[in-house]
């Protein structure tokens, strides 16, 4: 049996995980190499961070929700080939974690791999609560 939600119940899922973010300061985006643990587990190597604007991303629309812009990492810390991401809020509270590469996944990178000490951009971050 397949589960089927309105459009706004989407959007209203979608907006709260911006409140999350954006609960107390600016959040953050995480770049990580290796292999991506079970929801909120321990941290591979840290590749890169970047800083949500002060609103991390405008009202979800048509259960999609688009991040604003997010800061670039101007020195990577460490190198290697970024696999998954995690957001966290101002605390460092976790969010949610996702797949990130040059294509074909949930963050958009500029980069397949990544050299210590390295501008890093993230080109575009989108999340779409679908019908399961």
């Amino acid at each position: 049996m397949s589960l089927g939600f309105i459009t706004a119940l989407r959007n209203n899922m979608l907006d709260e995980i911006t409140a999350l973010i954006d609960a107390g300061a600016d959040g953050l985006v995480r770049i990580y190499d290796g292999t991506q643990p079970a929801t909120g587990g321990a941290v591979t190597t840290l590749l890169a961070e970047g800083a949500f604007s002060t609103n991390s991303a405008p009202a979800a629309s048509g259960g999609v929700l688009t991040h604003s812009a997010i800061g670039d990492e101007a020195s990577a810390p460490n190198g290697g080939t970024p696999t998954w991401y995690r957001i966290v809020d101002s605390t460092a509270a976790f969010v949610m974690d996702g797949t990130a590469g040059t294509s074909g996944t949930d963050m958009i990178l500029d980069a397949a791999t990544i050299t210590a000490g390295q501008t890093v951009s993230f080109n575009s971050s989108t999340i779409t609560a679908g019908n399961v």
